[in-house]
């Protein structure tokens, strides 16, 4: 369907009769008193029913942790396109025109719009958050060498291809129906129930796809929900409301963008010693997430190195802008950048490979392999990995060559990085990890399947819908997965976190499990077999000697009255975490990689060229090798963008600037390398008893782009060795330029 086009998103969905359309009244400051705000030419325009003002509801407040989100802006506003004002009209058109109708008298204020304002005014959203191992100061003090810097790590625009989108519609006894695109629709169900003042039985969401989420829409999508829900409630007609491009970028957070202060100690081979990472994050005027992610950030610190005196912490910036939620990666990207930069920095001091470095603080498998956190790495295959990459992609090789061309070409100069990878895979907040299935057979021996997972392009309800078909050993067409619905597998947790195979797909086989244990009983009663002799294979069921095709056995046991359906539930386990000491097992286990990345850079205009990237990636024991090969190339790409070309840029006085494809830049096919060679490590299952014993890859490939970055600054590096580099990321071609022309600025 998707590959055909005929896929069905929200807005393609018939709108029932009666339909009325949402559109929002939006800030134009960052920070402010409200005054007043004017409805009385937009009450007049065509096609309006009415207008919502924060006076007119009456549970106001939501959010993701805390209520601390107004639905619309109440006594003041905090963020520059915050919603002052929601307008319901007969058509999409007509609830846009009336909304610019909606004029505001706000008295502004200084606004905090930067990490460093944030910083220098002591704004905190919570305290700061700090993991540490050891003693760092004592190990930096008397370290052979010392070296200290700061790096600025920008954020990223989601820029799914649906925006949000949702719809409400009132159903009977004061129920209703939500469709959203959302990747957490259990938190839309409860906060709509929430502002609803009902019962969450009363609120059933549905979600069928999402053209896109990549954790812009597991916590951003509740608000459109709910505001649509109150007019639905308010009017008892169905509600629609679906954001601008424009819109959605001002209203919804993006990926944290962070500063990065750190003191390093190490010694003249360059062993690391001691490091100091201070980390803030630009959240928002709410928390949201914020405290998870920078959590994360601080569990990634690490990356693969072990060190054995470090203190990282984190701080939860409040800042008059939207607030920043989840993202592809979740912090970890943040935190692994910082880390890879100081073993970038030791190798220019030394005078040294990078590659040399990082062999040489990497974790090992018996020793040297506790993380700052205190969790045990038992997986770690990163030696064995970076020695098949460094071969496979002939890197010493391209070394010399670059050296050589180079020596060679005055304003072209050429840079090579290699950057490794290990991302820890669970919910860092225990609760959530858990998930619930059902499966249904039917009496012609077709297969019904519903999750809790949501479909937003990754391929989960093709992977669990394998695991369905293995189990009962049948053709996957006879498998037919639904849309997720709350009504049916209740409190589900969001689809982030890479773990919707993990969580769904174990989830789906206990289901599966407990039928076949019924089947089986059955075959060994009315066969007069062993449990043993009954096996599900080939879409047969054979009991003995005995060949029954599936459709018909499943016939038999419904005319014997056996149970054809079953819930299942998983919990993943061996997790644990004290939130106070910061020390536990927040991860199940690591997924691992490594990437190898050329770049070519004009040293007149700063503008670069990605020329070749050679990628080797952890997925276990694959339960989909086409799947994890797009989402490795995926992730990569979104890495890039981020860390190349995709620059959020604000006013001094807090106005979101880049809204859009013409001033926001994502990377397109040309981007993208002649030379791009992606390969799934072959031969190798997950050490824990995931499903099929395989391994998360939504978020772990988006940090392989690292190398990427790193490739530039090694370019810059070598087009003057007397430069010490100052590239942040995003490295935009004027930053390249400034970074090659320091005298310019």
């Amino acid at each position: 369907m998707h590959v055909q086009g005929s896929a069905k998103y929200i807005d393609d969905m018939p709108e029932p009769n009666g339909t009325l359309h949402v559109a929002f009244a939006l800030s134009h400051v960052a920070y402010g008193k409200i005054n007043s705000i004017d409805i009385k030419s937009a009450k007049k325009s065509e096609g309006v029913h009415s207008i919502l003002l924060a006076k007119d509801i009456k549970h106001l407040h939501i959010g993701a942790i805390v209520h601390d989100e107004p639905i619309l802006a109440v006594n003041e506003v905090l963020f520059f396109g915050q919603a002052i004002a929601a307008v319901l009209a007969d058509s999409h058109e007509n609830a846009r025109r009336a909304a610019a109708l909606v004029s505001s008298d706000i008295k502004e204020l200084e606004a905090i719009v930067t990490i460093d304002q944030a910083m220098s005014k002591k704004s905190f959203l919570d305290e700061p958050l700090v993991v540490s191992t050891g003693d760092p100061s004592k190990a930096i003090n008397s370290a052979q060498n010392k070296l200290t810097g700061n790096l600025s790590i920008g954020g990223q625009e989601h820029y799914y291809l649906e925006g949000q989108v949702a719809m409400a519609i009132p159903t009977e006894d004061n129920e209703m129906v939500i469709h959203s695109s959302t990747q957490n629709p259990t938190e839309v169900q409860h906060l709509v129930a929430h502002v609803l003042d009902v019962p969450q039985n009363a609120i059933e969401v549905i979600t069928r796809r999402m053209g896109g989420g990549f954790g812009g829409k597991e916590t951003d999508s509740s608000q459109l929900a709910c505001i649509c829900a109150i007019f639905a409630q308010q009017c008892a007609r169905p509600v629609k409301s679906r954001l601008s491009r424009r819109d959605d970028m001002l209203l919804t957070g993006k990926r944290h963008d962070f500063v990065a202060n750190y003191e390093v100690g190490y010694s003249n081979e360059g062993l690391i010693q001691g490091v100091k990472i201070d980390l803030a994050a630009r959240c928002g005027y709410s928390l949201d997430l914020s405290k998870a992610i920078v959590s994360r950030a601080l569990f990634h610190a690490d990356n693969t190195y072990y060190i054995p005196n470090a203190t990282f912490t984190g701080f939860l910036c409040k800042t008059n802008t939207a607030s920043n939620t989840a993202f592809r990666g979740f912090g970890g990207p943040q935190g692994m950048l910082a880390i890879e930069n100081i073993i970038e920095e030791i190798a220019t001091s030394i005078g040294v490979d990078a590659i040399e470095i990082r062999k040489l603080n990497y974790y090992q498998k018996n020793t040297k392999n506790i993380t700052p956190y205190d969790q045990v790495i038992e997986d770690n295959i990163i030696n064995e990995l970076s020695s098949e990459l460094i071969e496979d992609s002939n890197y010493l090789i391209r070394r010399k060559n670059i050296s050589q061309f180079n020596k060679e070409n005055k304003y072209l100069k050429k840079g090579l990085a290699f950057s490794p990878v290990k991302f820890g895979i669970s919910f860092t907040t225990q609760l959530l990890n858990q998930a619930g299935a059902l499966v249904s057979i039917y009496r012609d021996g077709s297969i019904h399947l519903n999750h809790g997972g949501t479909e937003m392009g990754q391929g989960l309800f093709i992977k669990v819908a394998q695991v369905v078909a293995n189990e009962f050993g049948v053709d996957i067409g006879r498998v037919k997965v639904s849309a997720t619905s709350t009504a049916k597998v209740p409190n589900t947790s969001p689809t982030a976190a890479s773990s919707g195979s993990d969580l769904n797909g174990m989830a789906a086989r206990e289901a599966c499990l407990r039928i076949k244990k019924n089947l089986t009983e059955f075959a060994v009663s009315h066969f007069s077999s062993s449990k043993e002799d009954v096996r599900f294979q080939d879409s047969m069921v054979i009991v003995e000697n005995k060949k029954i095709p599936f459709n018909e056995f499943v016939s038999l046991a419904y005319l014997n009255r056996v149970e054809l359906f079953s819930n299942g539930f998983y919990k993943t386990p061996k997790i644990f975490f004290d939130a106070i000491k910061q020390k536990g097992n927040p991860f199940y286990y690591y997924s691992y990689g490594a990437c190898v990345s050329e770049v070519i850079v004009d040293c007149l205009t700063g503008e670069y060229k990605l020329l070749a990237v050679d990628i080797l990636h952890d997925v276990g024991a694959s339960l989909n090798p086409a799947i994890d090969m797009g989402q490795i190339v995926g992730g990569y790409i979104q890495g890039m963008g981020w860390l190349c070309s995709e620059e959020l840029k604000w006013s001094d006085s807090g106005a979101l600037l880049t809204t859009g494809a013409s001033t926001y830049k994502i990377p397109a096919i040309g981007d993208t390398p002649e030379h791009f060679e992606v390969k799934i490590k072959p031969n190798i299952s997950n050490h824990e008893n995931t499903i099929h014993k395989s391994k998360a890859v939504g978020e772990p490939p988006l940090m392989l782009a690292i190398s990427t970055w790193l490739a530039i600054k090694n370019a810059i590096y070598n087009a003057d060795n007397n430069i010490k580099t100052g590239l942040n990321a995003p490295a935009s071609f004027e930053q390249v330029f400034f970074n090659l022309n320091k005298n310019l600025k």
